[in-house]
C-alpha cells in the first residue's frame, strides 16, 4: 500500500483544534494556542471545545459534525485533538473521510488517537503521533520542537541512550501503532493494523500489569509478532499491580511474551504519556538501529 504524505504546513495556515473524547475548555487550549501562534500558525476552536455530555467533550454526534467540519475545511491544514481520555472510537465510524482522501491534511494526537492513527493509517495516510494541547503546558522543550519539525517538513530523527534491556539489531519498514490499550481494542475491526514487515510502536498509561500481559498476548495470538520488522516501546506510565503481585512489571512481560522473536526491541523511547513526548511519523518509512550504546531512529 502506497502511502500519502499530507502537505507540510507554512506559516499563516490554519490549525484546528477540536476534542474527539474527554471535555476541555478554552481557557485550558491557551498554552497550545500561544504555540501555534508563536510558530507563525492561525488557530480555529472547535465547537465542542468547552462542551459537556458527562465526561465527553459533548455527544456523539456533536463531536462527530466537529471533526468532519475540519476534514472537509479546505482551509484547515492540520487537525490538532485537543485531548484524549475515551471517547473517539465512538465516533470513528460515523466520519466520511471521502474529502479528506482527497486533500489529505495532519490529523495529531496521541493515546485514545490511537483510533484514528490506525483507521487512517488503512487508507494510506500519514498521521503524526505527538503531544496534544492538554499537555504543552507540562511538555519538554524537546517534544515541542519535535512536532514543529514535522509539522513544517523538516527533518527529524531521534538518537538516545541505549538500555540494558534493548534487544540489539536493526530494522527498516514503516512506523505503526500507539497506544496499547487501543490496539487491542481495536482487533477484528477494520480499524485493525497490519504490521508484517512493519516496526510497532506501544506505550501506555495506568494500566494493571496482568493486563498488560493480556493485552500483548491477545496481539501475539492475532499475528501483530510473527513478522514484525522492530518494536519500539514508549512510556509503560504509572503501572499498577494487585494485592498478590503479577511478579513481573511492564517491560519484563513483553520481553517474555515476545522471547521467541529476534526483531530488534527498544525500550523508554521518549513517546507516549511523558513530558518528553516526541513527535513519531506513523505511516512513514523509518530505520532503526539499536547498539548496546544507542539508540537511533531515522524517518525517510
Amino acid at each position: 500500500m502506497k502511502i500519502q504524505q499530507p502537505k507540510s504546513l507554512q506559516r499563516g495556515d490554519i490549525v484546528a483544534i477540536v476534542t474527539t473524547a474527554r471535555k476541555i475548555d478554552k481557557e485550558d487550549l491557551q498554552p497550545a494556542i500561544e504555540l501555534l501562534e508563536g510558530w507563525g500558525l492561525n488557530v480555529v476552536i472547535g465547537k465542542t471545545i468547552g462542551l459537556e455530555d458527562n465526561q465527553f467533550g459533548g455527544t456523539d454526534a456533536q463531536r462527530t459534525a466537529d471533526f468532519q467540519e475540519a476534514l472537509d475545511d479546505d482551509s484547515v491544514k492540520a487537525i490538532w485533538c485537543a485531548r484524549g481520555g475515551y471517547g473517539t472510537v465512538r465516533i470513528i465510524d460515523r466520519l466520511d473521510f471521502t474529502k479528506f482522501l482527497q486533500h489529505p491534511k495532519w490529523v495529531i494526537g496521541f493515546s485514545d488517537v490511537t483510533a484514528l492513527h490506525s483507521h487512517i493509517h488503512n487508507m494510506g495516510i500519514e498521521t503524526l503521533h505527538a503531544i496534544m494541547p492538554i499537555t504543552v503546558k507540562g511538555n519538554t522543550p524537546q517534544a515541542l520542537t519535535s512536532l514543529q519539525k514535522d509539522l513544517f517538513g523538516l527533518k527529524n530523527s531521534y538518537k538516545i541512550p541505549s538500555v540494558g534491556i534493548n534487544k540489539l539489531g536493526a530494522a527498516t519498514g514503516v512506523l505503526v501503532g500507539g497506544n496499547l490499550s487501543m490496539l487491542y481494542s481495536l482487533l477484528g475491526s477494520v480499524s485493525a493494523i497490519e504490521t508484517k514487515g512493519k516496526i510497532l510502536f506501544i506505550e501506555d498509561l495506568d494500566e494493571y500489569l496482568y493486563h498488560v500481559d493480556r493485552m500483548m498476548m491477545n496481539l501475539k495470538r492475532n499475528g501483530y509478532f510473527d513478522n514484525l520488522a522492530g518494536l519500539i516501546v514508549g512510556g509503560m506510565t504509572k503501572m499498577n499491580d494487585n494485592e498478590i503481585p503479577f511478579g513481573k512489571n511492564a517491560e519484563e512481560i513483553i520481553l517474555d511474551v515476545l522471547a521467541e522473536y529476534s526483531f530488534p526491541i527498544v525500550f523508554n523511547f521518549p513517546a507516549g504519556h511523558v513530558s518528553d513526548n516526541r513527535s513519531l511519523h506513523f505511516g512513514r518509512k523509518v530505520t532503526l538501529a539499536v547498539t548496546a550504546t544507542e539508540v537511533q531512529v531515522d524517518f525517510d
